[in-house]
This record gives C-alpha cells, sequence and structure tokens, in this order.
C-alpha cells in the first residue's frame, strides 16, 4: 500500500521525537521513500545519523549548508505528504501566523502536496486557547490533524497530550491517502472469527479460529476502496482502519442476525468466519457442577449463514464462501460451492503444513463456479488476502 509512495516527515522539537525513529522504520519497512528534515531543536531529541540510516537519505537541516541550497519548492513538490510530527507547540503557532525561520517552514509554506500534523505537548499546553485557536487557523488552511492521544506525559503527569503512536499515524496515512479506487463504492459484507456456543455461564464450545484471515482479508478489502462492514465473533484480533465497521458477536445465531440485516446492503460479501455448526439445546442458567455420572449435552443444528444468503443473493451480489477440510478436499469444497449458491469457495486443508487455525500462514485454493481453479503456494494471511481481493475484483470487473 505503501509502495514508492513519498513521504516527508518534518521533525520539531518535542521528547515524542523519539518515536520518528520507528515511524521510519515501518513506514520504509512498506516501501515508502522517506525524506525527513529536523529542526535545530528536534536534534536535542534524535539524532540525525539515526534517522539518515534508517531513511537511506541524508537528513536536512538548514536551508543552506556550505556550498549547498535544500530546495524546499522542490521538497514540497516531490512528497505524497508531508507530516509534520511531532509537532511542537513552538512550530504549530508558526504555521497559524506563517513565520518563516528555518527549512521546516519554508518547506511547509511552499509545499502542494497534502499536509499532516501530529501534535504533542504537555496537556496544559494542549488545552491552552492560544494552541486551540492556532489548531483551528491551520485546519482552515486545509492541513489535518491526527488526534493526540491520553497517557503519561513527559513532565510525569497523565493527560492528554501525547503523540499519536507510529503504528496509528502510518493506518491514518493508509486510510486517508493511499487507498486504492478498484472497490470504490463498493459495500462489502465479511465475516471473522469463531462463535461461542454457550453450555451455561462459564462453558461454551468454539474452534480453535483466530479471526487472523478474516481480518488480513477485511483490511485488505478497505485498502482497495471499498467501505467494509465486518461481523466478528470472539478474538484478540484489532484493525488498524477506525473507519471500517465492525460489529462484535458471540454466537452463531448472534453472527446470523447481525449478517442478515447487512446482507441485502453489500454489493460482496465475504464468509471467512468459523461458524459453530451445532449449539447447545439449552443453556444452564448456573455453572454445571461436575458429577461422578457421564455428562451429555443435547445439540441442534445452527442457523447456516452462507446459505441463507446465497438463497437472498441478488445477481450482481458476489458472494464468497470459506471451506476448512480435512478430508476429500476439494469434493466437499465444490458440493458447499453448489449447494451454497456462492460464487466462489476458499479452500483451506487442515493437512497442509503452516495453514489454517492460529498460524500467520495459510494455503488456499480458489473455486469459482464457472469451474475456474487457482492454486496458491503457502503466504502470509496477508500476502493471502491481497491473491483472494484480486481474484474477486477480476470477476466482479469481468
Amino acid at each position: 500500500m505503501l509502495a514508492n509512495k513519498k513521504i516527508l516527515i518534518g521533525v520539531t522539537g518535542s521528547i515524542a521525537a523519539y518515536k520518528i525513529i520507528l515511524l521510519t522504520r515501518l513506514l520504509v519497512k512498506e516501501g515508502a521513500e522517506v525524506k525527513i528534515i529536523l529542526t535545530k531543536a528536534a536534534t536535542d531529541f534524535v539524532s540525525p545519523l539515526v534517522l539518515s540510516t534508517l531513511s537511506k537519505n541524508v537528513v536536512l537541516q538548514e536551508l543552506s549548508s556550505n556550498s549547498e541550497w535544500a530546495n524546499h519548492v522542490q521538497l514540497g513538490r516531490w512528497a505524497d505528504v508531508f507530516l509534520i510530527a511531532p509537532l511542537s507547540c513552538n512550530t504549530l503557532a508558526k504555521l497559524a501566523n506563517g513565520i518563516c525561520d528555518n527549512l521546516l517552514m519554508a518547506t511547509y509554506l511552499s509545499a502542494t502536496c497534502p499536509i499532516v500534523l501530529a501534535p504533542a505537548m504537555d496537556e496544559d499546553m494542549w488545552k491552552h486557547p492560544s494552541t486551540k485557536k492556532n489548531l483551528e487557523v491551520v485546519k482552515t488552511y486545509g492541513n489535518s490533524i491526527i488526534n493526540v492521544g491520553d497517557g503519561e506525559l513527559a513532565s510525569g503527569l497523565f493527560g492528554e497530550g501525547r503523540m499519536a503512536e507510529p503504528e496509528e499515524i502510518v493506518a491514518y496515512l493508509k486510510e486517508n491517502y493511499f487507498r486504492t479506487t478498484e472497490l470504490s463504492g463498493k459495500k462489502v459484507l465479511i465475516t471473522a472469527g469463531p462463535t461461542y456456543e454457550a453450555i451455561d455461564p462459564v462453558r461454551f464450545i468454539s474452534n480453535h479460529s483466530s479471526g487472523k484471515m478474516g481480518f488480513a482479508l477485511t483490511e485488505e478489502l478497505f485498502s482497495r476502496g471499498a467501505s467494509v462492514t465486518l461481523v466478528t465473533g470472539p478474538t484478540k484480533e484489532k484493525l488498524s482502519f477506525p473507519s471500517i465497521k465492525r460489529i462484535n458477536v458471540v454466537s452463531a445465531n448472534d453472527m446470523y442476525n447481525a449478517c442478515l440485516s447487512e446482507a441485502s446492503a453489500s454489493d460482496i460479501l465475504v464468509m471467512s468466519a468459523a461458524v459453530a455448526d451445532y449449539t447447545p439445546v439449552t443453556v444452564e442458567f448456573n455453572k454445571i457442577k461436575k458429577k461422578e455420572n457421564d455428562w451429555s449435552i443435547e445439540l441442534t443444528k445452527t442457523k447456516d449463514i452462507l446459505f441463507s444468503i446465497g438463497q437472498q443473493k441478488r445477481e450482481n451480489q458476489f458472494l464468497v464462501g470459506f471451506a476448512l477440510e480435512t478430508n476429500n478436499e476439494r469434493e466437499n469444497a465444490l458440493q458447499k460451492l453448489r449447494n451454497k449458491n456462492a460464487d466462489c469457495i476458499v479452500l483451506n486443508s487442515l493437512n497442509d503444513k503452516d495453514a489454517g487455525f492460529g498460524y500467520d500462514t495459510n494455503k488456499v485454493t480458489l473455486l469459482h463456479k464457472s469451474g475456474e481453479t487457482h492454486e496458491f503456494s503457502l503466504k502470509t494471511k496477508k500476502e493471502v488476502a491481497k491473491d483472494i481481493v484480486s481474484f474477486i475484483i477480476s470477476k466482479i470487473n469481468g
């Protein structure tokens, strides 16, 4: 998503400047080209040598050095995004009033690219009327502001004013500036994770699904421009993008109701959750105590989400199901493709090493209703998600 993107970072005098080391590393790791401008005050908090090593570019500090001139006009035109982070209270005031007394300010005033500000200051400074006024002024100039967080501050106090974490900044840049438009205007409903079928207040029936594959697909679909609603069972997985609508559910029936209420408005439906096939007929109100005799539970079938959506599917909707198999994999997946009226089945086999529940890698085969089949080698689940989404796009556009 960030491959070959050009990101200019302006670093000002704040203790939060140390976070730029990790931010630079994250951006470069994702393929971005990073250039950095440091103010004189920023060099008290972070080493130019460290940042130049990580960015693989000379860190710029002055408008001129010996016989060389730092072309601030060119810098502001080179970048896809100019991020000023951390943004100190002092530099914020300069931005609001157009004070051009260093390379960072000269670049800011001549930049033609989008500008993103990530403030960092102590809580009292953050809440001061002049700061609030300056923030409103720079917003009117078209600048975007990443909200500060709560937590421990350099003063030792706890409160608002912490600069956003590097991972949050990367996600913000991706979400607001680097999504593609392949699925622009498309609405996606996706399911992920396991379901928990209660036996009593402390016990439940479930499976080993982590939700990793579903979450990777969710973020890839969003990255390609879609509006995404995720219905997820209990999982530790987190989303990077706040704009993704997340509906948390517990049981198969909860997931069924959430999906059926969202399905009709969706263009693409990806049912990747590992939904329980059976649920207890009765749920005990109190904890079941251990007894000497054997104990049995009567189970009943859960509502089949994929089948129900397949029955209601309109001609212009694209429905993807998942099949995790242990034997007769292809035959079972093809039967599911036909019986559920799906457009595509993503087949996993538990016989494949390092694939399936809990792993960061997966190996899948895509089976399309036309008879078309695509087999992929073992990859990370993020890479698998790219393959699946690219296949979906090829079919809905074809």
